[in-house]
């Protein structure tokens, strides 16, 4: 479990680095010559963020889901201390 857990929020963080990529990296200039140039594709950084904030919310399902099952236990400070 705990493997999985890890492996899901390295993803999570490639995730929010390549929304990051492509924000800095940004749109090229137009061509002022008029030639036709292919458009780039936009909205790469949107899926990207949009893919971090599914995964994010389905890991902390997964966890909630796996708690009420029992596969994980709750540890830290006692209830009421």
């Amino acid at each position: 479990m705990k493997i999985l857990v890890a492996i899901a929020f390295l993803a999570i963080l490639g995730s929010l680095a390549s929304a990051l990529f492509f924000m800095m990296r940004g749109s090229p200039p137009s061509n002022a010559e008029g030639a036709e140039t292919p458009a780039p594709p936009k909205g790469k950084m949107v899926k990207a963020l949009a893919f971090r904030v599914g995964f994010s919310i389905v890991l902390f399902l997964c966890i909630l889901l796996a708690w009420k099952l029992g596969y994980v236990q709750p540890s830290g400070i006692p209830a009421g201390a």
